[in-house]
């Protein structure tokens, strides 16, 4: 969904439990009263930030509380997943806003889990996916593949000597962003009713399940 302008995300971010707000990193974001979440060294967010954040929700909210990520896309993995719960899960009156310019850095399970939310006058710019075109080409031939193409996307992903399984989510993730983008784009449920399948993949491979196995049998 689009939104017009930034002083619109404190009433949007009211209407929800987690929101995920696509907008450039220049962009200025004002919320009073809120928990801000961000980097405190090493250009990362980690999971003992997180834990210390959750530990501030869990007294009962009598007025609205917003927990505000930014940049999200710079939470560790550790600390993501940590935030999974209380994302599927928030309470009565506690809204969790995640602000990035990178939504394919973010996990899928966490994209699954919130409404997200662009900046309209900066879709064209944020509509590009960054990530290198290999991996973008084979992001689109699992998207459009059937069934006997899967066993040689498999293959060929498999090929990858260092790293096998990062790329593969790589892929899956940018895979998962151009589903999302393409349906705010022409709101056609096709777009929609083919998600589940790659997030399904996505997170069985984040669990060291076999690639190859999870690529084929996931996404038929």
């Amino acid at each position: 969904m689009f939104f017009e302008n930034p002083d619109e995300i404190l009433k949007i971010a009211k209407r929800c439990g987690t929101a995920v707000f696509v907008v450039p990193k220049d962009i200025k974001i004002e919320m009073k009263n809120a928990i801000i979440l961000k980097p405190e060294e090493k250009n990362v967010i980690t999971i003992e930030q997180v834990r210390q954040v959750v530990q501030k929700t869990l007294v009962r909210q009598m007025v609205d509380q917003y927990v505000v990520v930014r940049p999200a896309e710079l939470m560790s993995e550790e600390a993501a997943n940590a935030f999974l719960k209380n994302l599927e899960e928030p309470k009565n009156k506690l809204h969790f806003v995640l602000i990035t310019d990178a939504p394919s850095l973010l996990l899928p399970t966490i994209m699954s889990r919130a409404s997200v939310y662009l900046l309209k006058q900066h879709w064209a710019a944020d509509a590009k996916i960054d990530a290198d075109e290999a991996s973008k080409t084979l992001a689109k031939r699992l998207l459009v593949a059937k069934p006997a193409d899967l066993v040689l996307i498999a293959e060929e992903i498999a090929k990858k000597k260092d790293n096998v399984r990062a790329w593969a989510l790589e892929i899956l993730g940018i895979a998962i962003e151009m589903l999302y983008k393409t349906y705010l784009i022409n709101g056609k449920d096709v777009f929609l009713m083919k998600l589940p399948k790659f997030l399904v993949a996505y997170e069985n491979i984040s669990r060291n399940g076999h690639v190859k196995l999870h690529l084929v049998a996931d996404l038929c």
